[in-house]
């Protein structure tokens, strides 16, 4: 096996930002057993997460998240994961069979600077790029969330643990209409954050039910 087994810890920093989603564009996205949960009137909760994790991490990779949205099932909730993109065919395998995220190979650039970047692209094409200046100051805050997701017939329920120094960012958020998650509308991030001293922990995955219907990941 290419990849340790969950949970994975990895070490690094990150960047999360906060969006309102149309409902409407979530759906499509999402198997229609599980109901999107709304935030505001026609609008879920969405945003875009971009880490690279280094030294100490169970694998050293970077990694672009799309939150498309929260959603409920059974009883149970947490943030749907659209679309992932991660610069390693092992931490892409391990997405897949551990969780039943559509992880795909993409390429990343980060650059430091007064207004820092990132990019990610998959081959010529731009999937999104976000630029940002780095907090004036931050505070260690943990963070602990739920997520949902499908692997074959399942679906699966797994915690993420995340403890670091948040600090709140400027930034601006490109997303050209080529992007597979354009649809989403993830235009400026009503909120973002810088997540320095990184310590993510995504645990392992239970099985919390079984689809009724066939899905797979646009």
């Amino acid at each position: 096996m290419p990849y340790p087994p969950a949970p994975w810890t990895l070490k690094g920093c990150a960047l999360q930002t906060a969006q309102l989603v149309d409902i409407a564009a979530v759906r499509p996205l999402v198997p229609p057993e599980l109901e999107i949960i709304s935030v505001w009137p026609g609008k879920t909760l969405g945003g875009v997460y971009l880490a690279s994790y280094g030294a100490g991490s169970a694998l050293e990779y970077s990694e672009l998240i799309v939150l498309a949205g929260l959603v409920s099932y059974s009883g149970k909730w947490g943030g749907w994961i659209s679309h992932i993109y991660v610069d390693s065919a092992d931490s892409a395998a391990g997405g897949r069979e551990i969780w039943g995220l559509p992880k795909e190979l993409a390429d990343f650039t980060w650059e430091k600077g007064e207004r820092s970047r990132v990019t990610v692209r998959q081959g010529d094409r731009l999937l999104c790029r976000l630029t940002y200046t780095p907090p004036n100051f931050s505070l260690p805050l943990p963070v602990k969330g739920p997520f949902l997701s499908a692997l074959n017939s399942d679906f699966l329920l797994f915690h993420g643990e995340l403890e670091s120094r948040l600090g709140l960012i400027g930034s601006q958020l490109e997303i050209p209409a080529e992007s597979p998650f354009a649809m989403l509308g993830l235009g400026q991030p009503w909120l973002a954050v810088c997540c320095d001293q990184l310590r993510f922990v995504a645990g392992a995955p239970e099985v919390v039910g079984q689809r009724k219907t066939a899905f797979s990941y646009q």
